[in-house]
């Protein structure tokens, strides 16, 4: 009996899934669901007290609906059986936590917190917790933690333990209330299979899980968290499971009430979670040394393979068979790359401008990447920082805000729209240079995630950073690599290395930089490096100002 495999991935706006061929890597069928609730990030549903600023959270029923409506589409579409799936990966944005009672159930599903924010899932692009990341970038320098080097210099408001300290913080009974303290990648596993299994990706790359120092893979002291707050000190007996699962194996079966939801069979393999945009890798064709992927979305994940550790400048971790087994695995990456453009789009574009485009049948979105297109580099006097949603890598600060520079009274929408554009791929170029600055080499570029649709975008990205640029053939890059966890979990492959090359495929034609347009970007580059340090990294006080006052 011929056998397949599902893979889903839970994104920032949807979850997708897939059901795939594990001999070719071929999708039969592909199935997105838009989350009802989407990110809630001004009013709880059905509440009207406005939320304060930075929060960004999210409904764990939509995860389920997810699983409800696409699984089932699957095989009404393909008309496979639930026989013949052998296993069910699934990936995650991280961090994204929630907090849940023993039984695995969110207590933003308790009538008695429903209407807490603090009780729903914490997107991972939540950023008030601002103020407890700094508490713990304090106090991880002042005693020497490792977790500070392996994350680049510092700990991020957007990961695991800032969220749950603001949680403490602002909502303490609701903090005692709260059993497990989860990511949501791990909680979906949770209820695929009926019990909690927690993710060596997720605690890796979120968690503070580290390799101290050649001592073994230890999350820190429990002295670390009882500096931070007397209140943490049941942290481990209570929030947190000390097991921890590595990628590729089974993380357990289908339970019974998952198969009814999924229409699937109970007993199917789950494979254990894997964060988004890690599963992309091996559905890149990326399994060794050398080789960046860029997953570009509604933010830029960066992820990169190497032979051995070398501390990096505002990376978001660094895990050894955190990607891929054999490898150290790196993750950088961008706050905002795609959410830019749709900002610019939904707030920036005049009605006139708008009314052409559809007069002559194209979206906003293909009307300005037109007419971008047409301009040289530098032409429009233009120069944006991309910190739109603030800066993930290399400076680790989510209360930077965008800038751009260069306006005019003639300035046209298709000049700002490019000027994002190329921001986002000088961001990327700032942390190419922070990695081989550090003596890792990028030898080769690969890419996938939905702006890889765009090709003059490509193009862009291409001559801005000098390099060829690889795209994966399929749109639904990161749901195969979870179809791909699934195969080598469930033992269709013998390992990720025999899955790459049966399941991965790109695109035949790489993206070639032009380098007089390189030469041309060169000079702008230099300009935005110059207010890239100036208004970050020397933290010129205007933008954290202008910041307050709006607070």
């Amino acid at each position: 009996m011929k056998q397949y495999v599902i893979g889903i991935d839970f994104g920032t706006l949807s979850g997708r899934a897939v059901l795939a061929d594990p001999a070719t890597g071929e999708i039969l069928e592909s199935s997105v669901y838009h989350y009802k609730n989407g990110v809630i990030d001004r009013f709880l549903p059905g509440a009207s007290t406005p939320l304060e600023a930075d929060t960004a959270l999210q409904d764990p029923d939509d995860y389920l609906d997810v699983l409800k409506f696409t699984v089932p589409w699957l095989l009404e579409k393909t008309g496979i059986s639930p026989a013949q799936i052998a296993g069910v990966g699934v990936d995650f944005t991280a961090s994204s936590p929630l907090p849940c009672h023993a039984d695995g159930t969110p207590l933003c599903k308790d009538p008695q917190w429903r209407h807490n924010p603090h009780a729903w899932v914490k997107l991972w692009k939540h950023h008030s917790a601002q103020p407890e990341a700094d508490e713990i970038n304090r106090l991880g320098r002042q005693r020497g933690e490792f977790f500070i080097e392996n994350y680049g210099g510092k700990y991020s408001s957007e990961w695991f333990f800032s969220k749950l300290l603001q949680v403490l913080h602002d909502a303490p009974d609701l903090y005692r209330a709260c059993d497990r303290w989860i990511e949501a990648g791990d909680w979906i596993v949770w209820k695929l299979t009926g019990h909690e299994v927690r993710s060596q990706c997720f605690a890796g790359y979120k968690g503070m899980w580290v390799n101290a120092y050649g001592d073994g893979w230890a999350f820190p002291h429990p002295d670390f968290f009882l500096g931070l707050s007397p209140g943490l000190v049941d942290l481990y007996d209570r929030k947190l499971s000390m097991k921890l699962h590595p990628l590729g194996t089974v993380a357990g079966h289908l339970c019974h009430e998952a198969a009814h939801l999924t229409g699937l069979r109970e007993g199917t393999p789950v494979a254990v979670g894997v964060i988004d945009a890690h599963a992309a890798v091996p559905a890149c064709g990326v399994g060794g040394p050398g080789k960046m992927v860029m997953i570009m979305g509604t933010s830029t994940c960066n992820m990169l393979l190497t032979d051995s550790y070398r501390p990096v400048e505002g990376i978001c971790g660094a895990v050894h068979n955190g990607i891929l087994p054999g490898c150290w695995g790196y993750e950088a990456g961008q706050s905002a790359a795609g959410d830019m453009l749709g900002w610019f789009v939904e707030n920036g574009v005049p009605e006139s401008f708008a009314q052409k485009a559809r007069a002559q049948g194209l979206d906003l979105h293909s009307a300005l990447t037109r007419d971008a297109s047409a301009l040289r580099p530098g032409q429009s006097g233009l120069l944006a920082l991309d910190w739109w949603n603030g800066n993930r890598s290399t400076l680790v600060d989510a209360g930077l805000t965008g800038c751009l520079f260069g306006l005019k009274l003639s300035t046209s929408p298709p000049e700002i729209y490019r000027a994002l554009v190329e921001a986002t791929a000088f961001g990327q170029h700032r942390i190419f240079d922070a990695f081989e600055s550090s003596g890792i080499p990028i030898n080769e570029v690969y890419a996938c995630g939905g702006l890889t649709q765009n090709r003059w975008l490509m193009q862009a990205y291409a001559d801005i950073l000098g390099r060829p640029i690889f795209t994966a053939a399929t749109e639904h890059a990161t749901a195969l690599g979870s179809a791909i966890h699934a195969a080598v979990a469930c033992g269709l492959h013998r390992d990720f290395p025999a899955a790459i090359d049966a399941m991965s495929s790109l695109n035949p034609d790489p993206f070639i930089p032009d380098f007089h347009r390189h030469a041309r970007y060169a000079e702008i580059y230099r300009e935005y490096s110059v207010l890239y340090d100036l208004l970050g990294r020397h933290q010129l006080p205007t933008l954290g100002q202008l910041r307050r006052l709006s607070e």
